[in-house]
């Protein structure tokens, strides 16, 4: 072993998903000195993801990058449901009222692309073995082709899935239910494609298998009737095809398999998103059953909500109080998703008329078609209505997702995720008048290496004369019309730190 750490970072990263990479990437851009741990030597070459959501969209676009995204495949406006029901994506209150089919390892090649742009360096064959932290930092024992290696930093994220290293080296806790049903998922060439078409597919039995036509084969979806005494076992090819074929009553001549997989509905929630200077996000911190393709979304909003406290931690701008922020939104978030993902997986076998259950089906299926309750309905699963804890007196964005603005002059960009996009800090949005504009921007000059001040022309949501935006595009402070310029600064400090040394002027 390399007496001397081979690598020099204020963070590592343990893990090249989606996670890991969104955290790398916003990371970098904040000019954070970033390297990526990957055990895999090479990228996968199949996955399960195969969506990015409203909620991701919005994230990507308050960077600048997600018509790289977009360019990549078909959106669609609806999304599979309970039972045979699609839910109706397009009251959601988004600019992205729809689905986006995508492949997990292109949204992985896409963040890697972004990721290494802004200085990220991504080490791929490294097996994370062991960690040890102190008050200065981390240090991490890894094993390769190349032999074991000692990589030091200020600080470590663990992204390495649901079986995470790191998670059970620090000894964090991971209660909730193990999988007690499996599914089958398999990517396969049809003698027939036409024999199953996309959408759902509900045999005579009750049972029901989902197809998704790809370019030059299918992905089908359906119920494991027998999985092995260890779901980690390969899936057969026979027994996916005779399990398709059960369902369905009728014979599928499979022509070519090119990937088969199982995984179940275990749903498991980290007691704690940190302890020290080591966190968790993305697998490593949830895993939750399938339904609603949720998982690579989950893990992208962990990386955006960390990525820009970590970076204003590791840049010694604001305390590292502030990442137990980080934990308190995220746990939250992610007891909701397994709440929701719970919800739809215990619906998935209703369908019958005798199942207890049915009647529940029969009504999210109509609420999930009606215009009126579609929207707050879609938001909730999609996480479009994510709302964090806000400061301030209250508003319709308190703690949510700011629509994306036109802004005044001088701003960096005509909206605000342009300009979200341009800069690494936040974003003081003023409704005008002589108070706002000298007042309160005169409180908010200290912090102007890390927040950026603008006046809204159309002005902000009624009795708000400032509203305080942060990296990721939440509203976490909102100030009435008689707000003070010292309820302004506290504000600031509690989401950007102290303010800078007197001539330190440049938005970050």
């Amino acid at each position: 072993m390399n007496a001397e750490p081979d690598v020099d970072a204020d963070v590592l990263i343990a893990g090249a998903g989606p996670a890991g990479l969104a955290l790398a990437a916003e990371l970098g851009r904040a000019g954070v000195r970033t390297v990526v741990l990957e055990r895999d030597p090479e990228p996968p070459g199949f996955c399960r993801g195969f969506n990015l959501n409203a909620r991701s969209l919005e994230l990507l676009g308050r960077r600048g990058v997600v018509d790289r995204f977009l360019a990549e495949g078909p959106t669609v406006p609806s999304t599979a449901f309970v039972g045979a029901s699609r839910l109706d994506l397009t009251a959601m209150r988004t600019a992205h009222p729809y689905v986006l089919g995508i492949p997990q390892t292109r949204v992985e090649e896409l963040l890697a692309e972004w990721a290494q742009e802004h200085g990220v360096r991504i080490v791929r064959g490294r097996n994370l073995t062991g960690l040890r932290q102190d008050d200065e930092g981390v240090t991490v024992t890894t094993d390769g082709n190349d032999g074991p290696s000692v990589h030091r930093s200020h600080w470590l994220v663990g992204c390495d899935g649901g079986r995470s290293t790191v998670r059970k080296a620090v000894g964090i806790a991971f209660p909730g239910t193990p999988a007690r049903t499996y599914t089958l998922l398999g990517d396969v060439v049809l003698a027939d494609p036409s024999a199953v078409p996309f959408g759902p597919h509900t045999g005579p039995g009750g049972g029901s298998v989902f197809a998704i036509p790809r370019p030059g084969y299918v992905r089908l979806i359906t119920a494991d009737p027998a999985p092995p005494a260890d779901p980690r076992e390969a899936v057969r090819p026979e027994a996916f095809r005779n399990a398709v074929e059960s369902v369905l009553e009728r014979p599928v001549e499979i022509a070519e398999v090119r990937w088969l997989t199982r995984f179940g509905d275990a749903a498991r929630l980290a007691e704690r998103f940190r302890t020290g200077r080591v966190l968790l996000a993305g697998d490593a911190a949830h895993v939750h059953p399938p339904a609603g393709a949720i998982g690579v979304n989950a893990a992208l909003d962990d990386a955006f909500n960390l990525g820009w406290k970590l970076a204003l931690v590791a840049r010694g701008q604001a305390p590292d109080t502030l990442l137990d922020t980080y934990h308190d939104e995220r746990h939250a978030a992610g007891a909701r998703l397994l709440r929701n993902t719970r919800a739809q997986a215990a619906l998935a076998g209703a369908g019958a008329d005798d199942h207890p259950l049915t009647p529940v089906l029969d009504l999210l299926a109509e609420l999930a078609g009606d215009p009126g309750t579609a929207g707050p309905l879609a938001e909730s699963v999609t996480g479009v209505g994510t709302r964090y804890p806000a400061l301030g007196a209250p508003s319709p964005w308190s703690g949510r997702m700011v629509p994306d603005l036109e802004l005044a002059g001088g701003a960096g960009g005509d909206t605000l995720a342009g300009l979200l996009s341009r800069t690494v800090g936040g974003v003081l949005l003023l409704s005008g008048g002589e108070l706002t504009e000298d007042a309160l921007a005169s409180a908010a000059r200290p912090w102007a290496d890390r927040v950026t001040t603008v006046v809204v022309p159309a002005g902000l949501p009624e009795g708000a004369a400032a509203v305080l935006v942060r990296p990721d595009g939440h509203a976490g402070w909102s100030g009435a019309r008689d707000v003070a310029p010292d309820e302004v600064e506290r504000a600031l400090t509690h989401w950007f730190g102290h303010p800078a040394a007197p001539g330190t002027d440049q938005p970050g």
